[in-house]
């Protein structure tokens, strides 16, 4: 298999890792910083024996010479995590994953705000698709019994939070910094195991806790190996299967109809991210 195939396959297999992520969190229906906890200390014991087996302690001492982006890149991660079960918990999954492929375009904001980097024409021309996307979603969220625009604004802080966090760790990119992931979310596990009880309810969901945070740990080693043969737009592509698997897992599974709107809105906002990608993918190749 050459580099770009095994790419390809690594990643796509780190998508489909973490397509379930919203079907364990309504499965598992606890009060959502429990969720969160135990979300944080199994992903981060995973995330952990992979930076060991693969860096050693050395990675470690890199990270914590990464400075101020650094921290920040950790802060932000830990963050994300009661975010993401706030946002599936008050919203439908649809109009989550539809919102988180956003991303990109919050990245290519702050990008040019924090770093100076130009936005493109197509970018610009995808923000506004994007956003119109967005606005059929939160439109939708009022007449849906399901969505909310409380998950919504989850939803949204967790797409700017990644986004951030992307445009911190471009400061420090000579150094990995997926050591600070676990960092993160034990941090993030800490934090909320002072104002919650997880083991009360760990005996009677435990297979669903660890399962979890295992899909959630092996997606993230996953995807932090993968794009170092393929693209980043190929990436992004690629991360895109999530928008559309995950709605559909649930509604499969449990019968959760994310509703007109939703889809209409997420046709939007993957469509033109879609797109956009390709015509990157494109002009990439044309140049090689």
């Amino acid at each position: 298999m050459n580099t770009h195939l095994k790419g390809l396959a690594i990643t796509t297999v780190g998508v489909l890792f973490v397509v379930p992520d919203s079907l364990f969190v309504r499965l598992i229906g606890a009060d959502p910083m429990v969720t969160a906890f135990w979300r944080g200390l199994t992903a981060g014991t995973v995330v952990l024996v992979f930076v060991l087996l693969f860096q050693g302690p050395r990675g470690f001492r890199a990270v914590l010479g990464s400075g101020r982006a650094g921290a920040l890149y950790t802060v932000i991660i830990a963050t994300t995590t009661p975010g993401f079960v706030l946002a599936i918990t008050n919203t439908s999954v649809a109009n989550v994953v539809f919102i988180f492929a956003s991303i990109p375009i919050f990245a290519a904001i702050l990008s040019r705000v924090f770093l100076g980097e130009p936005i493109r024409r197509r970018m610009v021309a995808t923000m506004a698709v994007v956003l119109a996307g967005l606005a059929i979603i939160a439109y939708g969220s009022g007449s849906s019994g399901i969505a909310s625009w409380k998950g919504d604004l989850w939803a949204l802080y967790v797409s700017f939070a990644y986004a951030g966090a992307l445009t911190a760790v471009r400061k420090v990119r000579d150094i990995s910094m997926i050591p600070a992931i676990p960092a993160a979310y034990f941090g993030a596990a800490f934090a909320l195991g002072l104002f919650t009880d997880p083991w009360q309810v760990f005996p009677l969901h435990w297979q669903l806790f660890v399962g979890h945070g295992a899909f959630i740990g092996l997606a993230t080693c996953l995807l932090t190996l993968g794009p170092r043969y393929i693209s980043s737009t190929e990436v992004s592509l690629l991360i895109l299967l999530e928008s559309v698997l995950a709605p559909l897992l649930v509604w499969a599974v449990i019968g959760e109809d994310p509703g007109p709107w939703a889809l209409l809105g997420g046709a939007v906002v993957i469509g033109g991210l879609l797109v956009s990608n390709l015509v990157a993918l494109r002009r990439a190749s044309r140049s090689r």
